[in-house]
């Protein structure tokens, strides 16, 4: 049986984010493996996080820049441990290798924090998103992580070209994991197009992309409106802050919805799912969430980024406020149309979402580089070469602050 550490930059939390619901595939994944799994977190527990010991999965709370850790995990002694997003890698990444340097490490990047922020720095700018933005301090700690782990896993089909094309990352490092969804426990049918009435938009307001695509839609509602009298746009989401709830307005069916009990609900309750991303990375749950639920969804380019590999969207790409609206009021009014976006929905489901195919191409990585890993660590110079004492600078940073401490 093989130990696996988990090392989370928050506690999972599936029903308040997309991140939250990967990792939780994750960690069943591990556990249909008969892997014993154990979660350790320096951050805040929270009321919405999930209950890891019905899972059967162990949890410990662990602190930065602490040479607790050090003991805690030579005790522990696993196999494989894995860091949620780059920073914990960052932090302790360099006490795995001290103390069990023959473990596995895998990085899973959630998405490329390096592209959404430089495309967010572009956005705030007012101007195009250029190949030079990527090149920033983010980046090379993003990039060093990557380097120094084992095999990173990679949300999207787009950052691993990126990855490939522009960081020159050699392949055999990186792993093409989207979101693993059970197709054997979607229903087969869901609401009808004429029991479906309104339009809806979900996601964390605490994650920034989420935040601008709602007041992008204060300019494309109004012109949806002016169409769709009678209609409203449902707006869903984890940690509303009260700048979000101020826009609440039923007057004209803008309405701040906050916390949903269950996304998959109000989801197939919608005719029309709504996301205009300015920015951000990876690939996105809640347009993921409306293939589940069949539910036809309006997006832009970088929403629908990395998910269908130009194959037909299950709704409308759209570049501009006019466009996006009038995308947005055909699928709601034609059934036809609305039909046409459900089927390209289930045909993206089956050739790049289904779990039965993407976990054992997953377990199969893992078990082929742990057999392999001195090779597979030697092919890596670059990655060894981060390692050595000369580049060591987060881990001499968390011993000063340590002593520091003391």
């Amino acid at each position: 049986m093989k130990k696996v550490l988990v090392i989370g930059y928050v506690w999972p939390e599936p029903n308040s984010s997309a991140a939250g619901s990967h990792m939780m595939s994750l960690l069943n994944a591990f556990k249909t493996q008969n892997w014993q799994v154990e979660f350790a977190s320096p951050a805040q527990k929270t009321e919405h996080m999930v209950d890891l010991d019905e899972l059967g999965i162990s949890s410990k709370a662990i602190a930065l820049n602490c040479s607790s850790f050090d003991d805690y995990i030579r005790a522990y002694a696993p196999d494989i441990v894995m860091f949620d997003r780059f920073m914990m890698e960052e932090q302790f990444g360099w006490r795995v290798d001290k103390y069990c340097p023959n473990a596995l490490k895998i990085l899973d990047t959630e998405d490329l924090q390096c592209l959404r922020n430089a495309r967010h720095e572009a956005h705030k700018a007012a101007r195009a998103f250029t190949a030079s933005d990527l090149h920033s301090d983010l980046a090379k700690r993003e990039i060093a992580a990557i380097l120094r782990a084992d095999i990173s896993l990679i949300i999207s089909s787009y950052e691993m070209t990126l990855l490939n094309d522009v960081f020159k990352v050699d392949a055999a490092l990186l792993h093409h994991l989207p979101f693993m969804v059970d197709l054997n426990t979607l229903p087969s049918s869901t609401k009808p197009f004429s029991q479906r009435q309104h339009f809806m938009t979900i996601g964390n307001f605490r994650h920034a992309p989420n935040w601008d695509a709602v007041l992008y839609l204060q300019q494309i509602w109004p012109l949806i409106r002016k169409q769709l009298p009678s209609a409203e746009l449902h707006i869903y989401g984890s940690y509303p802050p009260p700048k979000a709830t101020a826009l609440h307005n039923p007057k004209t069916g803008f309405l701040i919805k906050g916390w949903a009990d269950n996304a998959l609900t109000v989801m197939e309750n919608a005719r029309v799912c709504l996301s205009p991303l300015r920015f951000g990375a990876g690939i996105k749950g809640k347009l993921l969430e409306a293939m589940l639920m069949q539910t036809p969804s309006v997006t832009t380019p970088i929403g629908s980024e990395g998910m269908h590999n130009h194959e037909p969207w299950p709704g409308a790409i759209c570049q501009t406020p006019e466009q996006f609206a009038n995308a947005a009021v055909q699928l709601y009014n034609d059934e036809l149309a609305f039909s046409r976006a459900q089927q390209a929905g289930k045909t993206l489901l089956n050739n790049y979402y289904c779990q039965a195919d993407l976990q054992p191409q997953l377990i199969e990585k893992i078990i082929t580089v742990s057999d392999s890993l001195n090779r597979h660590r030697e092919a890596n110079f670059t990655g060894q070469m981060l390692k050595h004492h000369t580049m060591r600078s987060t881990q001499y940073m968390a011993q000063w602050i340590a002593a520091k401490n003391k």
